[in-house]
């Protein structure tokens, strides 16, 4: 095999591909919960991510993706580094190559040296465990100094194209610090620019498309609750909506339609925000009453300064209040702050419905959530939004303290 690599390697061209705006990568790995997590680090660090388990998955990746790096991870009962490496010069791969592998271990040092001699350009290894700051150094040099822009893609073409998911973020129990349920966040993950934010793509609330993207957020959301229910105990979820959605008799009632009818749904809530909720609230009351028979719920979202619209009101139609994340994060030390979010716990409870905290992510907002009386608490502490898989991997349930 090593004479196949030196003649492989005597004619491999000195470039490889084109570079991408966002750096690709490719995890090379036998076990695929590795190959997860490891391109689950990559990805935070802004990296479009592809996986193989094999030498012929590999040479597929190199020709179709033209990866700026390739993450091998060694394990003695693993993959066959020679066959990975003996691809790699065939195809005439002139990116990085990093391998990660157990602290002395005799094959990652053999996989680094064979591959130094036949001219691949090896990282330093890296060897497990290790923090995702000392991954974020070995690939230093692939990442831009500034991050990348996101393009504006239409919402059309990635429903039809099929790049849009689910991401999850936990909401928290203020009191116990035990996940109580789980935001649904839309997500859209492009071919080449990797996962893009929903300000690059989600539509004005009276775009066309936004009925579909509500379907598909509708949709979606209750094929991961089973899916959840599967991996785990049942998690309730929130889903967000606009109000013009709503506004449709026959999606209502398709909406309604769409529960499970498993024991285990504890309901769904919907959340809208606070400006369209403010200006369609005698329409929701209507609508709320029809959705409460199929254990769904409103709540109104990114609420702030605008709180006082809701006041001397001889009813509201929602469950839950979050307040908005500008007001939740600092509010420890800055008094403007804390005071809206003291009201908006007041008028929560004022009407007998849960106050939310959204934005808390330092230990400080949290005793300030805590003080103020918010009921549930959300945001970077407890953890950012996640894919699916990852957000039924993790363990949700510990508190704080207990290093949630």
């Amino acid at each position: 095999m090593n004479d196949d690599i030196v003649e492989l390697a005597e004619r491999r061209p000195k470039t490889f591909g084109r570079r991408k705006v966002k750096p690709r990568a490719c995890v090379a790995d036998g076990k695929r919960h590795l190959r997860a997590f490891l391109a689950e680090v990559l990805e935070d660090l802004g990296f479009v991510t592809t996986e193989c388990a094999s030498a012929e998955e590999l040479q597929s990746v190199l020709t179709s993706e033209l990866p700026d790096l390739i993450l091998l991870g060694i394990a003695a009962d693993g993959i066959e580094p020679g066959k990975f490496l003996e691809t790699l010069v065939r195809e005439a791969f002139d990116g990085r190559v990093l391998t990660v592998g157990a602290r002395e271990s005799i094959i990652v040092r053999a996989v680094q040296q064979v591959g130094e001699e036949y001219g691949l350009k090896m990282l330093p290894p890296l060897t497990t465990p290790f923090a995702a700051e000392t991954l974020r150094d070995r690939v230093a040099m692939l990442l831009p100094e500034e991050p990348a822009p996101s393009p504006a893609v239409h919402v059309g073409e990635a429903l039809h194209a099929g790049w849009l998911e689910l991401w999850y973020q936990p909401k928290i129990d203020a009191r116990t610090l035990i996940r109580n349920s789980a935001e649904a966040l839309v997500r859209m993950r492009h071919p080449t620019w990797g996962v893009v934010p929903p300000a690059y793509f989600i539509p004005e609330e009276h775009d066309p498309n936004m009925r579909d993207l509500s379907e598909f957020v509708i949709e979606r959301a209750m094929q991961d609750w089973h899916y959840l229910l599967e991996q785990q105990s049942p998690v309730d979820l929130a889903i967000n909506l606009p109000a013009s959605y709503l506004k449709e008799p026959q999606a209502v009632r398709d909406l309604c339609r769409r529960m499970p009818t498993h024991p285990a749904f504890g309901g769904l809530t919907i959340e809208i925000d606070s400006e369209e909720a403010i200006r369609d609230l005698d329409l929701l009351v209507e609508v709320a009453r029809e959705l409460r028979l199929h254990n769904i719920g409103l709540s109104i979202d990114n609420l702030g300064a605008n709180w006082p619209s809701l006041m001397d009101k001889d009813k509201i139609p929602f469950i839950k209040l979050k307040a908005d994340r500008h007001f939740v994060t600092g509010s420890g030390t800055d008094r403007l702050k804390r005071t809206v979010c003291r009201h908006i716990v007041e008028l929560s409870h004022g009407y007998g419905v849960r106050a939310v905290a959204e934005g808390v992510e330092s230990r400080a907002d949290l005793v300030a959530a805590n003080e103020l009386g918010f009921d549930l608490v959300q945001g970077f502490l407890f953890g950012k939004p996640m894919p699916l898989k990852k957000f039924a991997r993790s363990t949700l349930t510990r508190t704080v303290m207990g290093g949630a």
